[in-house]
C-alpha cells in the first residue's frame, strides 16, 4: 500500500515537470516564432499582408483615442468589442500601437459635457443621436462612434460608424465592423507616410473653381501635395529630365495623379499629347466628364432648358484607352429629391421635395474596394458609358443606375414640368447603365503613327507609345465633386451633404477611395473587400419561445456540468474502491 502511494506520488511529480518543461519550451519557441491561428470561416482575425506591413515598418508610437466606452445598445457594444479586438491584433504585430477608450458623456456637469462635444466635432468627429432605454423609459443620449489618432506631432479622426441609406442598422453596423482593418491601417498609413504623393489639379479648361470643390480640396490635402496645373501647350508642365546615371537622363512625371473636374472648353492637341505621354510614363488620372451640357440654374429661371452635346476633344482619346462617354442622360425612377414651391400660405412659400428623374441617386452594388458598402451617391444629369475592346486593358464598372433607369439623346428637352404628373413606369425598364468605369493596364497612346517619325524620335520629347501598367477612373458626371454653399451665408458645406433633405451622400468617401486606389500601389484599400456575414437572431422565433430560450440558457450549462460532476464523483469512487479492495 505502501509503495503504492509512492508509486502515484512519484508519477504525479514526473506528469507536473513534464507539462513545465512543455510549456517552457513552447514558451521559448514563441519567442523565436510568431504565428497566429484564426478558426473562423472569414478569417474574422487575420489581418492582411499589406496591414501587416504597415504596422511593422512602425517606428514610433500611434495611439488611438476611441470614444466608444459608456452604456449603449447591443449593436454599438459590438462595434466597441470589434473596435478593440482589432486594435488587439494590431498590438500583436507591434508594440507600437496603443489605444485607450473614452467615455465622452462621463462627466455629470452638462458644460463641462457639452464642452467635451464641441472639441471632438471641432477635432472632426461626428455625433450620433441614440435612443436608449432605461428603468425611467426611452433618453436621448449622444455618442461619438470614431477614434483620434496621434502619430508624433500629427493627429487625424476616424469616423468608425459607417452610415448608409436604406441599409438596416444591423447591416450598417456589420459593414462598419468589416471596414474596421481598412479605416484603422489607412489612418496609420496616412499619419506615418514619409512623402506625400502630389495630385495635380487641372485648369485652364473651364473646370470647377477651388471654391466648387473646396471640401474636397482641403480633405485631399491633409494626404496629398496638391497642385494646380495649367497646361497652356507647355511640354514640361507635367514632367522633367532626370538623371540615370552620368551618361542617361529620361522625362519622368512630376505628379503622381491628375483630377479633371468638369471641363466645359476645347482640349487643343497638345495639351492632349502632353496628357496622353503623362499616362504613358505611368501617370494616373481621375477624369470627371460632362459629355452633356445641362444647367439648374437655366431650369430656375425659365422652368424648362435643352441638354445638347458638348465637344471637348476628348472622345478620340478615351476611345483608344477603352470607353466612349455617350451624348445622352439618363433619367432614373431612384432619384434625389429637389425642393420645389408649390404656392404660398400666409405670406410664406411652401416647399416640397420631389424626386428629379435627371439626378440618379446611385447605390454601390459592387465588391470593387473603391465601392464597396459605399452610401448611395448623388448624381446631376448624367450620361451613360459604353466600353470597347481594347487589350492588355481590364475594365470594372464602378457605378452604374438603377434598374428604373432610361436614356434621353442629345438634345434632350429638360423640363420641371415632368414633375407634375406620375411617371409612366413602362419608359423606366433599364437596364441599368455605367457611369464610372475603372480602366486598368497597359494603354496605348493615341498619338500612335498619328506624329511624324521626327518629332517621335526627338529625346527631349521622348515619345512613348504604350504606358508601363497604369491606371485610370472615367466618371461621366462632372459634378459628383461640386460641394455646395451654405444658401444663407454662402460658406461651402462638406461634400455630399444636402441642405434641402438634410442627407449626406457617398460622394466624398467614392472620391477619395478612387484617389487612393490610383496613387496608392500597397493594396491596403484591398482590406475593403472583407465580408463578415451577419448571424441574427430570428425575431420571430424568439418572440414565439422567448421563455424556453431564456430557461435553456440559464439552466442547461447549470446542469451539464452538474451531471459532469455526478459521473466524475462515480468514477472516482469506483477507481479508489477497486484500488482499496486489490490490496
Amino acid at each position: 500500500m505502501t509503495d503504492k502511494k509512492r508509486n502515484i506520488k512519484k508519477y504525479n511529480i514526473i506528469q507536473l515537470l513534464v507539462g513545465l518543461a512543455v510549456i517552457i519550451l513552447l514558451n521559448i519557441i514563441g519567442s523565436y516564432v510568431f504565428t497566429r491561428i484564426d478558426l473562423t470561416s472569414e478569417k474574422r482575425y487575420s489581418l492582411s499582408d499589406e496591414t501587416k506591413k504597415v504596422l511593422k515598418n512602425l517606428d514610433d508610437y500611434v495611439f488611438f483615442k476611441v470614444y466608444l466606452e459608456g452604456e449603449f445598445p447591443a449593436g454599438f457594444k459590438r462595434l466597441r468589442n470589434a473596435t478593440k479586438e482589432m486594435l488587439d491584433e494590431f498590438r500583436a504585430y507591434s508594440d507600437f500601437v496603443q489605444y485607450e477608450f473614452i467615455n465622452p458623456s462621463e462627466s455629470e456637469d452638462r458644460k463641462e459635457r457639452n464642452s467635451v462635444y464641441q472639441l471632438l466635432m471641432e477635432k472632426g468627429l461626428s455625433p450620433t443621436d441614440l435612443q436608449v432605454k432605461t428603468r425611467e423609459g426611452m433618453s436621448q443620449k449622444i455618442i461619438f462612434p470614431g477614434a483620434l489618432v496621434t502619430y508624433g506631432s500629427k493627429e487625424k479622426a476616424i469616423e468608425l460608424l459607417r452610415s448608409q441609406m436604406g441599409i438596416p442598422p444591423e447591416q450598417q453596423l456589420n459593414n462598419s465592423i468589416q471596414a474596421l482593418e481598412y479605416n484603422l491601417a489607412n489612418t496609420i498609413s496616412k499619419l506615418t507616410q514619409k512623402r506625400k504623393p502630389k495630385v495635380a489639379i487641372l485648369r485652364g479648361q473651364g473646370e470647377l473653381n477651388d471654391r466648387q470643390m473646396a471640401d474636397i480640396l482641403y480633405t485631399l490635402s491633409e494626404n496629398y501635395t496638391l497642385e494646380s496645373l495649367e497646361i497652356n501647350q507647355e511640354l514640361n508642365s507635367m514632367s522633367e529630365r532626370r538623371t540615370i546615371d552620368s551618361a542617361n537622363t529620361r522625362l519622368e512625371n512630376k505628379f503622381d495623379a491628375l483630377i479633371v473636374a468638369k471641363p466645359d472648353s476645347v482640349f487643343n492637341e497638345k495639351d492632349k499629347f502632353i496628357i496622353d505621354q503623362f499616362i504613358m510614363r505611368g501617370g494616373r488620372v481621375l477624369w470627371l466628364i460632362d459629355p452633356v451640357f445641362a444647367s439648374m440654374d437655366s431650369i430656375q429661371n425659365k422652368e424648362s432648358t435643352v441638354g445638347i452635346a458638348q465637344n471637348l476633344n476628348l472622345a478620340d482619346q478615351l476611345f483608344t484607352y477603352g470607353l466612349r462617354l455617350n451624348n445622352n442622360l439618363v433619367m432614373d425612377l431612384t432619384a434625389v429629391p429637389i425642393p420645389l414651391n408649390v404656392g404660398s400660405m400666409g405670406g410664406q412659400p411652401q416647399i416640397e421635395f420631389f424626386p428629379w428623374y435627371y439626378f440618379p441617386l446611385v447605390t454601390p452594388t459592387g465588391d470593387h474596394p473603391i465601392v464597396n458598402n459605399l452610401n448611395a451617391i448623388k448624381t446631376e444629369f448624367v450620361s451613360s458609358i459604353d466600353t470597347n475592346r481594347v487589350e492588355n486593358v481590364k475594365k470594372t464598372v464602378l457605378l452604374k443606375t438603377s434598374p428604373y433607369s432610361r436614356v434621353i439623346n442629345t438634345p434632350a428637352f429638360i423640363t420641371l414640368r415632368l414633375l407634375r404628373d406620375e411617371p409612366d413606369e413602362s419608359k423606366y425598364q433599364g437596364p441599368p447603365q455605367p457611369i464610372a468605369v475603372l480602366l486598368e493596364g497597359k494603354f496605348e497612346s493615341v498619338y500612335r503613327n498619328r506624329i511624324p517619325p521626327v518629332i517621335a524620335n526627338n529625346k527631349e520629347i521622348d515619345f512613348q507609345e504604350k504606358s508601363v501598367p497604369t491606371k485610370m477612373i472615367v466618371v461621366s458626371d462632372g459634378d459628383i465633386i461640386k460641394n455646395q454653399f451654405h444658401y444663407k451665408d454662402g460658406y461651402p458645406l462638406p461634400l455630399g451633404y444636402d441642405q434641402y433633405t438634410g442627407q449626406t451622400y457617398g460622394n466624398k468617401e467614392f472620391l477619395l477611395n478612387a484617389i487612393n486606389y490610383l496613387v496608392d500601389d500597397s493594396e491596403l484599400i484591398s482590406s475593403r473587400t472583407r465580408e463578415f456575414k451577419l448571424r441574427l437572431l430570428d425575431k420571430s422565433k424568439v418572440n414565439n419561445k422567448r421563455l424556453l430560450i431564456q430557461l435553456a440558457n440559464v439552466i442547461l450549462p447549470v446542469l451539464i456540468i452538474l451531471i459532469f460532476g455526478l459521473i466524475r464523483a462515480y468514477m472516482r469512487k469506483a477507481r479508489y474502491t477497486k484500488d482499496w479492495k486489490t490490496n
